[in-house]
């Protein structure tokens, strides 16, 4: 499933610089858009930054009733969690709409429900000649937390049983 993982994320990645390029972070020196895999990084980055998208993958199995299609599916569920502490200039009074913005982004960012299946374990990165997709991302209620107004959302990636292989 790495395969997945890796091209769900260069997708959104590239997808973010090219929507907002000035949604960055710096983790480690490093400033990138702001869309990271805690499990691709060192363990001790620095901790969730805001405006930030946090991608973690969870479950692998099997999709429901695909197992006697000729390429059956397999499903990786997927949070990605989000949080802003507003503009100290507006006394973190734009909370709300900043955490509208990134819900905005994120929408845009999944949207189209699919990419190119690639491994990019190699360089260049070799096209795989498939495609991974996924559902639409659930939203759940924004939690406040003190200053902070995060987000998470969830959504399920499906691709072809034999392209993992």
């Amino acid at each position: 499933m790495q395969t997945t993982k890796d091209s769900f994320f260069i997708a959104l990645r590239d997808r973010l610089a090219a929507l907002n390029p000035a949604r960055t972070v710096t983790l480690l020196g490093s400033t990138r858009p702001a869309i990271i895999v805690p499990e691709n990084e060192v363990a001790d980055a620095a901790e969730p930054q805001p405006e930030t998208f946090y991608i973690t993958f969870g479950a692998t199995s099997a999709a429901a009733n695909t197992e006697r299609l000729e390429h059956p599916l397999q499903q990786l569920t997927c949070e990605i969690n989000y949080h802003t502490e507003g503009s100290a200039d507006l006394s973190n009074q734009d909370r709300g709409r900043t955490l509208a913005a990134l819900d905005d982004e994120l929408l845009a960012i999944t949207s189209p429900v699919n990419a190119e299946l690639k491994d990019y374990s190699q360089s260049p990165a070799a096209d795989l000649g498939t495609s991974i997709f996924w559902t639409r991302p659930t939203l759940a209620a924004a939690k406040q937390l003190g200053n902070k107004l995060s987000r998470s959302a969830t959504l399920t990636i499906f691709t072809h049983l034999e392209a993992q292989q």
